[in-house]
């Protein structure tokens, strides 16, 4: 996995750069970040100008050539940013260390993503944010069909069109707050929290 995202790096940027007009919502979602922050694959860095300003945040990803992009990005995070190579599948992180966990276009790319809510859910504080900015199937027939077949093609290069991400999380044990259609149903910015237990 880490292998095809070392070869997209060279190109991400590009493809990123066609949602910048979403950046708002980004910089809304993550304006709630609180605590000791994990953001799971931070790519090139993209998201990283929509970080709120002054908290402490882990950002990983499995590719080392996408860190080496991030860095430069990083660098200007006015706040304590960390760069750390790691597997969204098995975090190298103790259980309940991060009061918030977020992520951004993460869920359609890595291969497991209910292996990866349950490594989220591990890592998460009892009371802890989970703050996503995803696209999913949408819950229109013909657009749901459009992004099925759109999958057969993109599911080559490591991407998924069609997960049911909120589902995913919400079978997770995550506690769904508010989920905001950013364009159309398609893409979201998802707020939840993994409860206290009584």
């Amino acid at each position: 996995m880490a292998t095809i995202w070392d070869k997209r790096a060279r190109l991400y940027d590009t493809f990123e750069a066609s949602d910048l007009r979403r950046g708002p919502a980004r910089e809304a979602l993550f304006r709630e970040m609180t605590g000791r922050v994990l953001f799971v694959a931070v790519g090139t860095g993209m998201d990283i100008k929509h970080f709120p300003p002054g908290r402490e945040i882990v950002a990983i990803d499995i590719s080392e050539e996408m860190l080496r992009r991030a860095a430069p990005r990083a660098q200007k995070y006015p706040g304590e940013l960390r760069l750390v190579r790691a597997d969204a599948l098995k975090l190298c992180f103790a259980d309940e260390s991060f009061d918030t966990v977020a992520t951004s276009c993460t869920m359609c790319s890595v291969p497991d993503p209910q292996q990866v809510f349950r490594e989220i859910y591990r890592v998460l504080r009892p009371g802890g944010k989970l703050l996503m900015f995803e696209h999913v199937r949408s819950r229109n027939p013909v657009l749901g069909l459009t992004l099925d077949l759109m999958t057969l093609f993109t599911r080559r290069n490591g991407t998924a069109m069609n997960r049911r991400t909120v589902e995913t999380a919400i079978a997770a044990n995550f506690h769904i707050t508010n989920v905001e259609p950013v364009f159309l149903d398609i893409i979201l910015a998802v707020r939840g929290e993994k409860l206290r237990e009584n």
